[in-house]
């Protein structure tokens, strides 16, 4: 299964923008990868790593902005489409079949 973080920060002022920066650095270095412009998602083994991520994302959150997570099965994932643009190079690297089950 994906978990995908869907953000909104305001990036007005320097510190509205170090904040945003922040908490995008910390879910790169949590394992997510970028889709999109404020859209990241990463693989979770089973519910158990969804709740700890979940948890590790809440703790980052900035106080201000809009961020909110979704849970995608992998087919659900598979079936998204691109329709404008191509699929990044950090997408073609976690495949579906990358996932490892414990």
């Amino acid at each position: 299964m994906r978990m995908m973080i869907l953000f909104d920060l305001p990036v007005k002022t320097k510190r509205e923008r170090r904040v945003a920066t922040q908490f995008r650095n910390y879910l790169l270095k949590d394992g997510f990868y970028m889709i999109q412009y404020s859209v990241y998602a990463r693989i979770c083994n089973g519910m158990d790593d969804l709740a700890k991520h979940q948890m590790r994302v809440a703790r980052h959150c900035p106080e201000n902005g809009s961020i909110r997570m979704m849970v995608l099965t992998e087919k659900q994932y598979e079936a998204m489409d691109v329709l404008v643009g191509s699929y990044h190079p950090e997408e073609k690297e976690n495949p579906a079949e990358t996932v490892m089950i414990y």
